[in-house]
């Protein structure tokens, strides 16, 4: 059992690491708006200039939602450039002629303060986002004054997000009076109560013993029997349980079998459960609305699931069936909604009377005496909404079995006071803990779902010494606490417009033991036994409550080394790739147990309908074969570092013409563009490929960093190594997740362009991976002439 002094320190490391990642995020912005010029930040993906104003009403809780477009008198197309803004994000609106402003102020005032006075900016989140509009939703409270005023033309710049760290740091606060009696004194009426789940997840017992289950009637008649196995074991854990999910598995398919289980009568189970199911993106979380709401009834008695989705949907446009499912849709068809919709009508109308654009306004808003008696109303207006609105909220969360959100807004205040039997934490391998222990604390029993061996939560904290030790051989430098703050800041000055920078081979910043280097657990040998379960003998070897090297240990990985194997199982079938395509991942990540199911072991590009070539030799060379190689090793196609010095981020152009020509190749076999994609690393590579790419195929042929890829997959993916040096320095390519992310996106054809004469040289990950494509893909000459 963990004791008072391992909880504390564990309590007070993650207290340690999370501060200094949200100093990082400040910092990074601070250093963004106060040393990039506009042009730089729109680049990166981190601002969109040149805005108008297109619309302004209100959204649920009575926040003001400004849509925002790019007007055609100061833009070509209405389409946003490439931008890394998702709902959720925090967002400053501000003058689009402030950036030169903005530069001379940042300069007096300390990272994370609002510089308002300087020039109109106010903060929001981002609410929506399409391809030519996004909308941020602001609350009036949090803006310089009671009046919005918001410039003609404006942009938009992404701010660090205290509200999630607020809410983070808040679950540290509440696990640690919980768990330490020292540290309780007086705590709320609603503050959470002791559960066997918080003591099995804090070491302080070891989790309940299982009760055997009686034959189970599975609703889906397809599950395989790993998937089968997983379900069970989730059903009969008392307090916890993780599937570990490779790709292409059915991790989801699981997941949904067994909320339906936990949602039905049964034998197993006695009365149907009440389920909080988060997950670490909105996109994680909505793909399983969009699955929930396609199920039939169960049965005439119990009739369609009842589910919620909570917080901000990134696809509820799209999907028909998740925008009804959403708080937002359903709040409005309840009975209660009638009044409050008429406040809002009211709202909205003295709203636009303030901002000119009332009946008979001319385009000129009141002022003086009368423009501030408006506002006294809207205020007042605003109250009453919200009032009749959280009545109404309250009735639907209610009356919900299912309630969907992601981990963070799981915090939010339309969850307060709510419980559930149980909580399934999808992609919880891309979550920090302290995230996770948000909704934690509002369920009795934990499933997390994720694949520890593929991309972890981004961190920006991790210390950059590392990554320069490493460029010259040395052994990296651990990622102490104590580390000075003036290492740090000047590492991310460095850092801060460019590529993050790769965790280090064997530095304790990664994983649970160095999980993103290339001598880690995870690294099989081939014709390694499996893991087993756990046994009573096996207990003894169970490690105790140890504090995290680094945010990126999450609580998948540290549950896992707590409790052994044990406490986890494995879904062993894809259902995804090509075998030979699959044949490295899973001989190297998962101990080659990844079993390819016989409707994909084959399958090529040359199956697909409306897809073939001229003749025969065309189509083994290019629709038959389902792994590439373009080997660029004494081509001296170099890469090339965009932008000034450390702060810029890496691009190949000679290795962008090969890709280009590939794609262009498999274009003329009618190898339509929806099924192709390209991932690389390099920030500065996709927008060279972009360029190279967009105009002749269009927004359907997808160009992309690996980051923002997991979870997707496409039946043809070209892979741009971009590393092409006399140094033979790799850098992110030294991150094993990250390739295994990229190389398992593919369904049917991999392309691969790189240099192996850098490559091999970035550790042993990256050696067997450079000689397994020597010997098993059909590798070609890289280069142009």
């Amino acid at each position: 059992m963990s004791s008072e002094a391992e909880l504390s320190a564990f309590i007070q490391r993650h207290k340690q690491l999370l501060t200094k990642e949200r100093e990082a995020e400040i910092e990074r912005t601070y250093l963004l708006l106060s040393k990039c010029p506009p042009k730089l930040l729109e680049q990166k993906g981190l601002s969109l200039g040149g805005l108008g104003i297109a619309n302004v009403n209100i959204g649920l809780g009575g926040k003001t939602l400004v849509e925002l477009e790019r007007p055609t008198a100061y833009h070509t197309t209405p389409i946003f450039p490439p931008h890394s803004f998702r709902p959720g994000d925090l967002a400053g609106i501000e003058d689009n002629a402030s950036s030169t402003s903005s530069k001379k102020s940042a300069k007096t005032k300390k990272p994370g303060t609002n510089d308002s006075k300087s020039s109109r900016s106010t903060e929001g989140v981002v609410y929506k986002v399409t391809d030519t509009r996004i909308v941020i939703a602001v609350d009036p409270s949090d803006s310089p004054s009671d009046d919005l005023d918001l410039p003609d033309r404006c942009r938009v710049v992404k701010l660090a997000n205290s509200v999630t760290y607020d809410r983070m740091e808040k679950a540290l606060d509440q696990l640690e009076k919980l768990v330490i009696p020292s540290a309780t004194g007086s705590t709320p009426p609603a503050w959470p109560k002791m559960t066997n789940l918080v003591e099995v997840l804090m070491g302080m017992s070891q989790p309940t013993k299982p009760q055997p289950l009686q034959d189970i009637t599975f609703f889906d008649t397809t599950l395989n029997d790993s998937q089968k196995e997983a379900v069970k074991f989730a059903l009969a854990a008392q307090e916890v349980a993780c599937i570990h999910g490779p790709p292409g598995t059915g991790k989801t398919h699981t997941l949904i079998e067994l909320i339906r289980q936990l949602t039905t009568t049964s034998p197993s189970n006695p009365k149907p459960l009440r389920l909080l199911v988060c997950g670490a993106s909105n996109l994680s979380v909505d793909n399983i609305v969009e699955r929930l709401v396609a199920l039939p009834s169960t049965s005439e008695k119990e009739g369609k699931l009842k589910i919620t989705r909570i917080g901000h949907p990134a696809r509820v446009m799209a999907h028909e069936g998740v925008l009804d499912a959403t708080l937002d849709a359903k709040a409005g068809r309840s009975e209660q909604a009638a009044l409050a919709k008429d406040v809002k009508n009211e709202l909205e109308a003295a709203l636009d009377i303030l901002s000119g654009k009332g009946k008979g306004a001319k385009g000129k808003g009141p002022r003086g005496a009368e423009r501030k008696k408006i506002w006294e109303e809207v205020k007042a207006l605003r109250k009453e909404y919200r009032q009749r609105e959280g009545g109404v909220v309250e009735t639907v969360l209610a009356e919900s079995q299912i309630v969907l959100a992601t981990c963070h807004s799981a915090g939010s205040r339309q969850l307060y006071k709510h419980d559930f039997d149980v909580l399934i934490i999808d992609e919880a391998t891309q979550a920090m803990e302290a995230v996770c222990w948000i909704p934690i604390f509002k369920a009795k029993k934990l499933v997390l779902a994720g694949d520890p061996m593929q991309l972890p939560p981004t961190i920006l904290s991790v210390d950059r010494k590392t990554s320069k030790n490493n460029k010259d051989g040395k052994k990296p430098v651990s990622n102490k606490a104590g580390s000075s703050a003036k290492g740090k800041k000047t590492a991310q000055a460095k850092d801060v417009v460019g590529d993050p920078q790769p965790v280090a081979d064997g530095g304790e910043t990664s994983g649970t033991e160095s999980l993103g280097s290339d001598e880690e657990e995870g690294d099989e040998k081939p014709g390694k036994p499996a893991p087993k379960p756990a046994s009573e003998s096996d207990k003894k070897s169970i490690k105790g409550l140890r504090p995290p090297r680094s945010l990126e240990i999450t609580l998948f990985d540290r549950l896992e080394k707590m409790y052994g194997p044990g406490i986890k199982r494995m879904l062993d079938v894809q259902y995804r790739m090509h075998a030979h395509i699959a044949q490295f991942p899973s001989k190297v990540m998962y101990s080659a147990r990844l079993k390819s199911h016989s409707s994909v072991a084959q399958h090529l590009l040359k199956d697909l309908p409306n897809t073939h070539a001229e003749n025969e030799e065309d189509e083994k060379e290019v629709l038959g074969t389902p792994v590439v190689f373009f080997d660029t090793a004494g081509c001296e196609y170099f890469e090339r570092l965009e932008g000034d010095g450390d702060e810029g981020s890496r691009c190949n152009e000679n290795e962008a013409e090969v890709v280009r020509r590939w794609v262009e190749r498999l274009r003329c076999f009618r190898t339509l563009p929806t099924r192709l994609t390209t991932y690389i690393r390099y920030q500065a590579q996709v927008t060279l490929l972009t360029s190279l790419l967009r105009a002749t195929y269009g927004a359907d042929l997808e160009i992309g960093t690996v980051d923002g890829m997991q979870g997707r997959e496409k039946e043809a993916v070209v892979i741009s190594l971009v590393r092409s040096n006399d140094s033979r320095e790799v850098g992110f390519l030294k991150d094993k997740r990250r390739l295994n992310v990229a190389m398992t996106r593919a369904r049917r054809h991999l392309c691969v362009v790189g240099d192996s004469s850098t490559v091999q040289h970035g550790g042993s990950f990256l050696k067997r991976w450079m000689k397994w494509l020597d010997d098993n893909a059909d590798v070609r000459f890289g280069g142009l002439d």
